[in-house]
């Protein structure tokens, strides 16, 4: 063979390599969801760990954990100076908020090993054991009551309350169950009727313990997968006009909800000041005190036994008056952004054909975002008062410990994804 009868072959050969090499790159880029700024392909520049799952969600959800550290214990630091707290050290609530995330973090280690196979396949159980945890806390002697409400369990080292378990059931058993009926999405009673009843009973609970606030969320995260999951649109507009006159309902019928309304409307009023608008009026305080940047951390006035519930219901105010505009902005953007990101990778299973885990994902998305949006409208005058914290932010044990097995269970879902995109198995 001639020299330049190989050089041709070798020309041509060459030719067809980059042929082959550009129509597997426009394969890559015809993907049904996005892969993000970088390639999810094994290179020799890429590390194993980046592969894994979505850093950038967990470096914003440890932001979040790390400022609410920090902000419980600027609103609980004086607690016990008042005689009701006076046996409390000054870093009391610090040092159980502090363990109650080192228990959370291991419980999320464990959510975050488990297949999302094996999560579908837990989660009628999961619903039937929160059901149980809700009939025992209202038994005398094993709830705990705190003013006047029934909702915890003491387990020793911490309180637990069955509604957070509650609300992570829910969400896993709703996706499980729009998988099981996709055949029968279009027809109402077959399709809806079932998942109504499971959400009622488990309103009826939380209503007697009484905590309407943690059943709204419930029941937002409900309709919200429901609708995701594709049922009809005029099934889904029916159940939200159920809902809203439920609820209403519920408002007109109980004396105590009805003022809650009234001094939601008007908290400034002589009648109102003292009585059940008094966290509102001065949750409204410390957030004009804290005007554009805010007076500096551990500069607040109203957390000095002024305003109730700092550190648990009213962090964002205690944020306001500390930390100004500005501070209340950044915690409302890394929410804005933490929703959207978890609402991403839920799509993105949802295109890689894993219905379950993509219902699952956004369902956490509805929870969180939802939650957050109700506890700054309290916070900001915007809605009436209600018993939901600040989630990752606020003081509670068993609210942290569901919100990051919550979490984990998302970056499952993402390092799942990823699994599949670079041609593994989930």
């Amino acid at each position: 063979m001639s020299s330049a009868s190989a050089t041709s072959m070798v020309q041509r050969i060459g030719a067809w390599m980059a042929g082959l090499g550009a129509a597997a790159q426009s394969a890559v880029e015809v993907l049904p969801v996005r892969t993000g700024s970088a390639e999810y392909g094994r290179t020799r520049s890429t590390p194993a760990h980046v592969l894994g799952f979505d850093q950038a969600l967990l470096w914003v959800t440890v932001a979040l954990l790390a400022f609410g550290v920090v902000m419980v214990y600027s609103a609980s630091i004086a607690m016990p100076d008042n005689p009701r707290f006076s046996r409390y050290a000054h870093t009391h609530f610090l040092t159980r908020h502090a363990l109650s995330l080192v228990v959370a973090f291991v419980a999320a280690l464990i959510a975050f090993q488990i297949p999302m196979q094996t999560w579908e396949k837990l989660a009628p159980w999961l619903f039937v054991v929160s059901l149980v945890l809700l009939i025992l806390v209202l038994v005398p002697f094993i709830g705990k009551t705190v003013y006047g409400a029934r909702r915890w369990i003491s387990l020793g080292f911490m309180n637990f309350q069955p509604s957070e378990l509650a609300k992570f059931a829910v969400l896993l058993y709703a996706a499980d169950y729009m998988v099981r009926k996709m055949d029968v999405k279009e027809k109402f009673f077959r399709a809806v009727l079932p998942m109504a009843v499971a959400v009622a009973v488990v309103g009826l609970l939380l209503l007697a313990e009484p905590d309407m606030g943690a059943f709204m969320v419930i029941a937002v995260i409900a309709m919200g997968i429901l609708f995701l999951g594709g049922v009809n649109a005029r099934m889904f507009f029916l159940i939200a006009a159920v809902m809203v006159v439920a609820f209403g309902l519920m408002v007109a019928l109980s004396d105590w909800r009805r003022e809650r309304i009234f001094a939601y409307l008007d908290p400034w009023s002589e009648k109102h000041a003292l009585g059940k608008g008094y966290q509102l009026s001065h949750s409204l305080i410390a957030i004009g005190r804290g005007e554009i940047f805010g007076v500096g951390l551990g500069g607040s006035v109203e957390k000095l036994h002024w305003l109730p519930e700092a550190h648990t219901d009213f962090l964002l105010a205690v944020i306001g008056e500390e930390f100004g505009l500005i501070g209340v902005l950044v915690v409302i953007g890394l929410f804005l952004w933490m929703t959207r990101r978890i609402m991403h990778i839920g799509r993105q299973a949802i295109a890689l054909e894993r219905l379950f885990a993509g219902l699952v994902a956004q369902g956490v998305g509805i929870w969180m975002g939802f939650q957050a949006f109700i506890n700054m409208g309290v916070n900001l005058g915007a809605l009436p008062t209600k018993g939901l914290t600040l989630p990752l932010m606020s003081y509670g044990g068993s609210a942290i410990l569901m919100n990051l097995v919550a979490l984990a269970v998302v970056l499952r879902v993402d390092y799942e994804n990823k699994q599949l995109m670079r041609g593994g198995r989930a």
